[in-house]
């Protein structure tokens, strides 16, 4: 226990190293700065820039580099060393408060959707002194956001904490109403579940489809998958274990908490959880998760695949997003307490979510919406695309109670009783878990299921902040006038749960049933990332971000352009992929097999006259069958990359893609994947399932 307190967070300048290394008032000033949104004077930056270099130095840091996240969903960093020359040819390591405060990155050639043209490259990086800085790699890392020279948002960071702004603004006002004119802050906190797979990087080596695109685009399913459920919380192999326990220790360095590690239900699957942390920082550190998870694999001869579905048959990766809402000194606001019916105010805000997630199905259902988590969406113990919550029976009863204008009985806990007298007895919780719902009330927080392994969390937090801000908002409008406190909250609350309730589903998420009563709700459902995205920019959303000044218009326009194109982009990419693999490798490989079998059978014909030939004949015929069709389909497929060239809107071809290029994808695939079946193993071009899946 020793040695993880004394690696957690050394190569942080967190807040005990800034006590110590800074003089006081510029502690302080630092301090009021995080706390209280106080601009920062140059003076204090010129002192911290120094102590923070001194620090960097000590821990082997040569270089900083303001990193940041723009809209590719990734990070990214420019390193300058600290090395400054003197008049005498030589060096001296120097770092000032406006180098700490101010970079100045190309920003033509990130993506803008059109916020930049090509020519205008200049753009600004902005230190961020809400996150910690950090040591990683020999260079000092410096959390910022970036904006382009005419002041937009060119990043995630920037419209993420205008939306923890908001909530804190909005919620404090109905703090107030309740009696609290102490609290000074609220922050909205997550705890960000990873789902990965390892695979062995010998065999990751050989499939171009797995190093172009992150999934694989061919593959028949191994005679076992996770059919028994054998994988999940499994006893985790050694060289996995190993792998984990570095994870480990290079993210407890790194402050990030991470808790708990397990086998997930797929093969070569597996988990982590941190521990909950302000949203920014949360945003910050899966960042950083995802690029560790992948550099300590390189270390085993491992590959970390964050596609959301590496391997088709069985479980993709997600994202569990759990979120929640704390004053500053740690009260939980979502925490129902003892007595949930008689907390007002836990109730005033789960309704709040109830109607935010209502009335913003659509901007949930899009910051989720990529190519990628398009396979995943629905399929095994990923939820569906219609957005529902899921409270409980407990919840829903007292829910019910309040819009009757009844009084609440209070469940009774039952015991749990195992049938050992050993065991102890204890209290089990008054409801289930429910692993279907995409938006899940787990006791203290909300649990939203829907995001990709590979996303980052910046997005739906920032929705997720901002609609639940405006359902604030609203209702401290409505109640901070009120003659009668009491009894218009009542009325409130009853109306809002008369309205929105329809969002509120306790039942199998997966079933057929669900999604007639969904529609007969009135409740959306995007199938797919194309049918999403249209709606970014429909009015009410427009009107939604720029009333609270988390995007302008044209930074959502932006936005919904980026990932539009995006989802092409990664369709176009795949195809060219699948085309590349089919024509250079599976074909000639399954015409080799072909030739082998009819040698074999011409040589049985010759040396025995009567002997039956059968599995030669029927198998020669059904490859080159097979064969010829995947020859034919290679060809559409070209076609159809071809005709979308020439299709220049970017929505039009997004759904040209989905509609017509997708389609013979997925008939390659189907071809391709019986011929390995018959193919024997030798002559197949590159690594099976099998070994992907059970060759670590």
């Amino acid at each position: 226990m020793g040695y993880v307190s004394e690696i957690f967070g050394s190569y942080v300048f967190n807040n005990t190293v800034m006590r110590e290394r800074l003089p006081k008032e510029t502690y302080k000033a630092l301090k009021k700065t995080v706390d209280e949104g106080i601009p920062l004077d140059i003076h204090v930056a010129n002192i911290v820039a120094n102590a923070m270099k001194d620090w960097a130095i000590e821990k082997g840091a040569t270089h900083f580099t303001h990193w940041f996240q723009p809209m590719t969903g990734i990070t990214a960093e420019k390193h300058d060393s600290f090395i400054s020359a003197t008049d005498d040819a030589h060096v001296i390591m120097e770092f000032s408060g406006k180098e700490l405060i101010k970079g100045e990155p190309d920003a033509s050639s990130f993506p803008s959707g059109g916020l930049r043209a090509t020519f205008e490259a200049r753009g600004y990086t902005a230190w961020d002194p809400t996150s910690y800085a950090f040591v990683k790699d020999n260079s000092l890392f410096i959390p910022t956001v970036f904006c382009s020279y005419s002041g937009e948002a060119l990043d995630k960071k920037t419209p993420l904490l205008r939306s923890m702004e908001l909530i804190n603004t909005q919620t404090l006002r109905i703090l107030k109403l309740f009696g609290d004119t102490t609290a000074k802050r609220v922050v909205t906190t997550v705890g960000a579940e990873q789902e990965y797979f390892l695979v062995d990087k010998k065999y990751y080596d050989q499939r171009k489809d797995l190093i172009f695109t992150g999934r694989t685009l061919f593959g028949a399913m191994p005679p076992k998958g996770q059919d028994l459920d054998d994988h999940y919380f499994g006893a985790i192999k050694t060289r996995v274990s190993e792998y984990m326990k570095d994870l480990d220790e290079e993210l407890w360095k790194l402050g990030v908490f991470s808790k708990t590690k397990h086998n997930e239900a797929a093969p070569a699957q597996h988990e982590m959880a941190p521990i909950f942390e302000t949203t920014n920082t949360a945003t910050d550190h899966n960042q950083l998760t995802m690029m560790t998870m992948k550099k300590v694999a390189e270390k085993h001869d491992l590959v970390c695949l964050l596609h959301e579905k590496p391997f088709s048959g069985i479980n993709g990766s997600g994202k569990h997003n759990n979120w929640s809402l704390t004053v500053k000194d740690g009260q939980n606001l979502l925490n129902p307490g003892k007595n949930p019916h008689e907390n007002k105010l836990f109730l005033l805000i789960l309704v709040a979510v109830m109607k935010a997630v209502d009335e913003y199905q659509d901007l949930l259902r899009i910051s989720v919406s990529s190519a990628g988590n398009d396979h995943r969406l629905g399929g095994y113990e990923a939820p569906p695309a219609i957005i529902s919550m899921f409270l409980g029976d407990e919840l829903c009863d007292i829910l019910q109670s309040i819009e009757d204008g009844t009084d609440y009985e209070k469940r009774k806990k039952e015991k749990l009783e195992v049938g050992v007298d050993v065991l102890t007895n204890f209290s089990k919780d008054t409801t289930d878990r429910n692993r279907t719902s995409p938006f899940a009330f787990t006791g203290n927080k909300f649990e939203f299921r829907s995001l990709g392994s590979s996303f980052s969390i910046a997005g739906p937090n920032i929705i997720l902040n901002t609609i639940v801000a405006d359902a604030l908002e609203e209702f401290a409008d409505k109640l901070e006038g009120a003659k009668n406190f009491d009894t218009s909250l009542n009325k409130l609350m009853r109306d809002t749960i008369k309205k929105h309730k329809r969002i509120i589903f306790n039942g199998n998420n997966y079933s057929n049933e669900w999604v007639e009563e969904a529609e007969k709700r009135g409740l959306l459902n995007f199938k797919t990332a194309v049918d999403a995205l249209p709606h970014y920019t429909d009015k009410k959303n427009v009107d939604l971000f720029t009333k609270h000044h988390i995007y302008t218009k044209s930074e959502l326009s932006s936005r919904q352009d980026i990932l539009i194109e995006n989802y092409s982009k990664v369709i176009n990419i795949e195809a060219k992929t699948m085309v590349d693999m089919a024509r250079k490798d599976i074909i000639p490989a399954v015409s080799g097999y072909i030739l082998n079998l009819c040698d074999a059978l011409n040589s049985k014909k010759a040396a025995f006259k009567t002997i039956s030939s059968k599995y030669e004949e029927e198998t020669a015929l059904k490859l080159s069958k097979l064969n010829d069709e995947c020859f034919e389909t290679v060809i559409m497929l070209e076609n159809a990359l071809e005709e979308a060239k020439n299709i220049t809107d970017i929505l039009e071809n997004a759904r040209f893609c989905q509609n017509t290029i997708v389609p013979v994808m997925n008939k390659l695939r189907s071809i391709a994947d019986e011929m390995e079946i018959h193919t024997a193993e030798k002559y197949w071009p590159f690594p099976t399932y099998d070994k992907l899946l059970f060759g670590v």
